[in-house]
């Protein structure tokens, strides 16, 4: 039996909610600029990697915000865009294919991470106080932070992070989806789709290619 509407809303609010616990044990702490910083893009082939890192205000309420995998393209982008219309600040970083392939994924992650951050802290008058990281901490950034495993499905900052990342990442892809058509970067988004295989089989890579993710494609 189909959910109701009364039924759905509930269940969102209740999960928003519960999402807003570590926010809350902050705020009881009397800290009250938190930011929520995640990462999309580690895994594709071809494409960034895309952080965000947003503060959201006291009495931020948006039910529906999840981690951005769970959610449709459709619901990530008005969900994004509410994001972005009420949050105190958002910041982007972005590191591209080349800078992954000369500082492997996982240093080109903490520096996008410390790109968005560094790009939301020069949005504010007052410093953030606290960051909200999905997995990650960073050693960069002198100021208290929480590294949360699966933080975007348990922390409303770092899902709303998620979000952000995700929309902008996909709108980049799709720009280049545009360039490069012949690898369906439309649907997969740099990923290591069937079409993209098959792409790289009978063109070879492209600019935005990560040699270190393709080698068996490098002639």
């Amino acid at each position: 039996m189909a959910m109701k509407k009364s039924e759905r809303e509930a269940r969102e609010a209740e999960r928003f909610f519960r999402m807003m616990e570590y926010e809350e044990r902050l705020k009881n702490q009397g800290v009250r600029l938190i930011g929520g910083v995640d990462e999309v893009g580690r895994g594709p082939l071809a494409g960034p990697v895309v952080a965000a890192c947003v503060v959201l205000p006291e009495d931020f309420y948006l039910p529906g915000v999840d981690d951005s995998k769970k959610l449709s393209e459709k619901k990530r982008e008005s969900l994004c865009e509410v994001i972005l219309e009420k949050a105190l600040c958002c910041g982007i970083g972005i590191v591209d294919n080349e800078q992954i392939d000369r500082i492997n994924i996982l240093e080109a992650t903490r520096e996008a991470m410390v790109l968005a951050y560094e790009s939301a802290r020069g949005q504010l008058e007052d410093p953030i106080q606290h960051l909200l990281i999905d997995a990650l901490t960073l050693d960069r950034i002198p100021i208290p932070q929480t590294g949360i495993i699966k933080g975007d499905a348990t922390s409303i900052s770092i899902a709303s992070a998620s979000i952000v990342a995700k929309v902008t990442r996909d709108r980049m892809m799709m720009d280049y989806h545009r360039q490069f058509p012949q690898y369906a970067f439309d649907r997969n988004k740099g990923y290591g789709t069937e079409l993209h295989y098959k792409g790289l089989k009978e063109n070879g890579f492209c600019r935005i290619h990560r040699k270190t993710f393709i080698k068996q494609f490098l002639t």
